[in-house]
């Protein structure tokens, strides 16, 4: 079964532990600096993607910014072994879910470096569109909740 859990002693160093393959470490933040940002930024919520009680995987989500109803889910990752099992599509809405729970939750943002396909793929499967609005060099994605 795969669920997400908080960040705890018990899960820490093996979410550290985890690994991209080479090529993508240019589209995704390591999980320290993330687990880091998620200390900083308040409203975040760093979680680990686990299966049958192993880490696979981290997500992190929240409100970066004060602005009511807006959600972002800012990184994504599952483990170099642990991929082309559904975990990213079954992990992505998990977290979907459960913002959406969120009574303030009326839309959800993301952004992803241009030339990860496997990411704009899977984005857009769940419902995510292009704003066409650029942060840096990603491009802004938004799934419309319905209210």
């Amino acid at each position: 079964m795969l669920v997400l859990k908080e960040i705890t002693t018990d899960n820490f160093h093996k979410v550290l532990k985890l690994e991209l393959f080479e090529e993508e470490k240019k589209f995704v933040a390591n999980n320290y600096y993330s687990i880091a940002e998620a200390y900083v930024e308040k409203k975040t919520f760093p979680k680990a993607i686990h299966y049958n009680d192993t880490p696979i995987g981290f997500t992190l989500y929240g409100q970066f910014e004060e602005d009511r109803g807006e959600y972002w889910i800012a990184r994504l990752m599952i483990d170099k072994n642990h991929r082309r099992q559904g975990f990213a599509e079954k992990a992505m809405l998990l977290a979907i879910n459960e913002m959406a729970s969120r009574a303030d939750c009326d839309k959800i943002f993301l952004s992803f470096v241009p030339g990860n396909e496997a990411a704009k793929a899977l984005y857009v499967k769940l419902g995510f569109k292009d704003t066409g609005k650029r942060s840096g060099n990603e491009e802004i994605y938004v799934l419309e909740l319905e209210s």
